[in-house]
């Protein structure tokens, strides 16, 4: 049997579309941002077709009026709710299932606390806190400069966008709100 140029046109079409939709379901369960090495892991795809399948979920996503989107971060992937829906989103969810308790307690300390001595977030939250602070900074949540024998850290601006948080005085009052629930 022969197969007709046609046939294996289909065929490579067929694959393609087989290999979006493993790639969507990795992103639509993960709820977190993927690098390139989980990606492959995760999909047994190569590095150019993962790129070239992303090009397509992104574009998917943009031309079908979607409420889904593909947010590219540092070379990091996640599917993410549009910011304008956020707020549908942020009723239905607590907490964010892309940082563990652990995480969202030491960046709550870092927001509370801003500017604040890594030392002192150490102190704080002991070890992993370096793994934490680590993650927020590659993900651009967080500032880091030298400041003596540490760093100091507080939030950048991608951080409120990262929330969905209109700008630093609401968040400011909304932490400050709060201080008197905590006691």
């Amino acid at each position: 049997m022969e197969i007709s140029s046609k046939t294996a046109e289909e065929i490579d079409e067929a694959k393609e579309k087989e290999d979006l939709k493993k790639l969507e379901a990795v992103f639509f369960v993960s709820g977190r941002f993927l690098n390139m090495q989980e990606l492959i892991s995760l999909t047994d795809l190569n590095p150019i077709i993962i790129r070239e399948l992303i090009e397509k979920l992104q574009e998917k996503y943009d031309n079908g009026d979607s409420a889904i989107e593909i947010v590219e971060k540092n070379n990091l992937w996640k599917m993410d709710v549009r910011k304008e829906y956020s707020y549908i989103i942020n009723r239905l969810a607590t907490g964010s299932s892309e940082f563990s308790k652990a995480e969202q307690e030491t960046l709550a300390i870092i927001a509370y606390k801003q500017p604040v001595k890594q030392s002192v977030i150490i102190k704080i939250r002991g070890n992993k806190a370096y793994d934490h602070i680590k993650k927020f900074v590659e993900l651009g949540l967080l500032k880091k400069k030298k400041s003596g024998h540490t760093h100091e850290l507080s939030l950048s601006d991608e951080f409120y966008d990262y929330f969905n948080l209109e700008d630093r005085k609401s968040f400011a009052e909304n932490l400050s709100g709060n201080e008197s629930s905590r006691e």
